[in-house]
């Protein structure tokens, strides 16, 4: 029950968090795995699992909270220096930087890696995404940021509806743009840092799941929010389940299932966009 609770969850978190970023950003291609916010939160986490860390004051929620801040740190950093490549900021270097800083972050990790021990065979099986293992404790680490992060995205629905058409129409009818841009992005980078330290790295969950919800119900954020964290969750419990059964009694990292799913789906969703420009 533990393990499927969580598995929702995780799902929930990565779901959400896409369709903001998405919606903010006004691509499809948009999702917390594409910017770099997931291997941010992992560098974080990694850190803690690496040197053995222990927060003063918070202590068993040390591993959410550096993940979070690391991911917050990420997701500023690829703005400031899509900012830096063109002041204009178009979505397409927003996501050209943030799979810059996926790599870079990516061989960071692999570094640590390199320089662990005994901590290997935990680090790299924690990387490639599981929700095994976990017990209630760790539905009690990330069900509050997940509160949080969830609570602040859906109160932006209705300004994200507004951003969709565009940031000067959006403060046209009212809406403080760069403050609700901020909360969407923190909001964001709360559920994918609290994400990752329960489960490691999951990708393309927070680029289906969106996408697809679209495709069925439509873009209005009010609708797409709440309708992606209960098909995300539902998502993530399938892959977990074909993840501890396809080849049991050997299981397979959540991770990898995800991948095989949403990489196709990357491409098919970048061939289509490449058609409507050129059509």
């Amino acid at each position: 029950l533990p393990r499927v609770i969580l598995a929702g969850l995780v799902g929930a978190s990565l779901a959400i968090a896409g369709a903001a970023f998405q919606g903010l950003l006004r691509n499809p291609l948009a999702d917390p795995y594409v910017l770099g916010v997931s291997s941010g939160a992992s560098v974080g986490a990694v850190l803690v699992l690496f040197f053995n860390l222990s927060l003063p004051f918070v202590d068993m929620f040390t591993l959410p909270v550096m993940s979070i801040a690391a991911s917050i740190l990420t997701i500023f950093l690829v703005l400031f220096f899509a900012r830096q490549i063109e002041r204009s900021m178009r979505v397409e270097t927003i996501i050209l930087t943030g799979i810059v800083f996926s790599s870079f972050l990516g061989s960071l990790l692999s570094l640590m890696i390199a320089l662990t021990g005994e901590e290997l065979r935990q680090i790299i099986g924690w990387l490639l995404g599981s929700v095994s293992m976990r017990g209630w404790e760790y539905i009690g680490i990330i069900l509050p940021f997940f509160i949080i992060g969830s609570g602040i995205l859906l109160f932006s629905s209705k300004e994200l509806n507004a951003m969709s058409f565009g940031e000067e129409r959006a403060q046209h009818i009212g809406v403080n743009v760069a403050k609700r841009k901020l909360w969407i992005l923190i909001g964001g980078s709360i559920l994918t840092g609290a994400a990752v330290a329960v489960s490691g790295t999951i990708g393309f969950v927070g680029l289906v799941i969106p996408h697809l919800t679209r495709l069925l119900w439509g873009p209005d954020h009010r609708h797409l929010l709440p309708l992606s964290i209960l098909l995300g969750a539902a998502f993530l419990i399938v892959a977990d389940l074909i993840s501890r059964t396809i080849i049991s009694p050997t299981e397979l990292p959540i991770g990898v299932i995800t991948s095989l799913i949403g990489a196709p789906v990357f491409a098919i969703i970048l061939i289509r966009r490449r058609k409507e420009r050129s059509g």
